[in-house]
């Protein structure tokens, strides 16, 4: 079997697929998982920008420094790479299937669809929030995580 290779996929890849990122990295170090991981934006507004600082402390708050992230776009290139890509919300979700390659395999579904429960929840989106929606998307991010990690782990 191919080694997994996951993305996260939020708009601007500085708030919410870099949480997502850190807490599978650190869910799949945890369960002794070889798997890719990354994370990426569906628009190019902060290529190259290392994450919101208020996502920088939420990570650091669970022991993870993301301070060296930086903001990339989602490519067509990214469905030949990654076995799997999680979108955050609904529109992201769009954006994703719209930049599909045709024949494209690649598994690409909401993250929260991974959490019993919370299927076709969206993360809300703390950029415009105060410092505590980002302990709530932490919460939402890292329950995926742990749930992705356990199944990936079969």
């Amino acid at each position: 079997m191919e080694t997994p290779a996951v993305l996260f996929v939020c708009l601007g890849n500085i708030c919410r697929s870099p949480l997502a990122e850190a807490a599978f990295r650190k869910a799949a170090q945890d369960a002794g998982i070889d798997v890719e991981i990354d994370s990426a934006g569906t628009a190019g507004y902060h290529i190259g920008s290392p994450p919101d600082p208020r996502s920088v402390e939420e990570a650091a708050n669970h022991g993870i420094d993301i301070s060296g992230y930086a903001g990339r776009q989602l490519s067509a290139q990214d469905f030949d790479r990654f076995t799997h890509i999680f979108a955050m919300d609904h529109q992201n979700l769009k954006n994703i299937e719209a930049l599909r390659p045709a024949g494209s395999t690649t598994h690409v579904s909401l993250l929260m669809d991974l959490v019993p429960g919370r299927e076709g929840a969206a993360i809300a989106d703390p950029y415009y929030d105060g410092e505590e929606q980002f302990e709530a998307t932490w919460e939402d991010v890292d329950a995926a995580a742990q749930a992705l990690a356990g199944r990936l782990k079969g």
